[in-house]
């Protein structure tokens, strides 16, 4: 009995051994081809942006290319289902925004659990978002959209780029607060929505400034607020909706890096390290500060805390809402 129990201990300890060596192998050679970087909208909206940003930094950084792959569908539980499904061996990682947290609230029968199902490599960036009109809309500030949309709101278009996309929470929330009931037109990303807001398909939406920025400087787009908690420097001109007159309403959004759960602490780590080291750069912060967006980093802790208080705060904004992606 004594030499089964001896025995069992050491094959323990040789698989872990063994687990350990492995994942500490991995890690050294890390990576030895290219890597996929899953981005779960269509191309030209706002996390397809920031993904093509630091694609190339952290190639190089990694030694090794960094692919940029589009898996559209279902507010990005398709891409983000693929990853949660796909090797945890570093070579598939994807980037999200706080649609991971609000996806819990969204959907009935969601096919992985943000908070079991991935291992949080780290924050990319904070972007703050932006209310547009198209550019001959009557309104010209906020309290003109909202005397506006009081006397024909039934002609007034809210676009979005689908569901449980931050634009379609925006809309939701500025509707709640707002009292009212707009037609909402979803699209498939904000590249599409905002295409057809320039073109005067539709009146107004909610979009990151990050790809917004091009189109105000531009006179395509009006931008009417900022959601952040003050004026940003990009736009300085341009009023944040609380001090617009709707109160309490604030909604920063982030971006970050992803794995499927299991992956290696080392690769973790080192994924981590390389995009805390591109971040820093003073030529990258300047180009995102031109666009309005705020360089994030960070431990993968403290963005896995962010994911757990986004969940728990957008549930209650959904719930309140009564909407469902589903």
């Amino acid at each position: 009995m004594k030499f089964c129990k001896s025995f069992i201990t050491s094959a323990y300890a040789i698989v872990a051994g063994a687990l350990l060596a492995s994942s500490v192998f991995a890690a050294d050679v890390y990576p030895n081809k290219p890597v996929t970087l899953v981005v779960p909208f269509a191309a030209g909206g706002p996390t397809d942006a920031v993904a093509r940003l630091i694609a190339v930094p952290m190639g190089k950084e990694l030694g090794q290319s960094v692919i940029v792959e589009n898996t559209v569908g279902a507010g990005g539980t398709i891409a983000a289902t693929r990853v949660a499904r796909s090797a945890p061996d570093g070579y598939m990682i994807f980037i999200h925004h706080m649609g991971m947290a609000t996806a819990p609230a969204l959907y009935k029968k969601l096919p992985f659990d943000p908070m079991k199902d991935f291992e949080y490599i780290g924050q990319v960036v904070d972007v703050p978002m932006v209310l547009l009109g198209r550019k001959n809309f009557p309104p010209n500030n906020f309290k003109e959209l909202e005397t506006y949309i009081k006397a024909n709101k039934e002609k007034v278009t809210l676009a979005n780029a689908g569901p449980g996309a931050v634009s379609q929470l925006c809309g939701l929330l500025f509707m709640s607060r707002e009292g009212v009931e707009l037609t909402t037109v979803p699209y498939k990303g904000t590249g599409p929505a905002l295409t057809d807001t320039i073109a005067g398909q539709t009146q107004v939406l909610f979009s990151s400034i990050a790809v917004a920025m091009p189109q105000v400087r531009n006179n395509r787009l009006r931008a009417i607020a900022v959601t952040t908690p003050k004026r940003i420097d990009a736009l300085p001109e341009v009023p944040t909706v609380n001090e617009s007159g709707l109160k309490g309403y604030e909604t920063v959004l982030w971006h970050g890096l992803i794995g499927p759960k299991n992956l290696p602490r080392p690769i973790v780590d080192r994924l981590n390290g390389d995009l805390n080291k591109i971040l820093q750069n003073k030529d990258m912060q300047d180009k995102l500060a031109g666009d309005g967006v705020t360089a994030a980093g960070g431990t993968p802790e403290q963005f896995g805390a962010t994911i757990k208080r986004d969940i728990d705060t957008w549930r209650k904004v959904v719930q309140k809402a009564g909407v469902k992606a589903d």
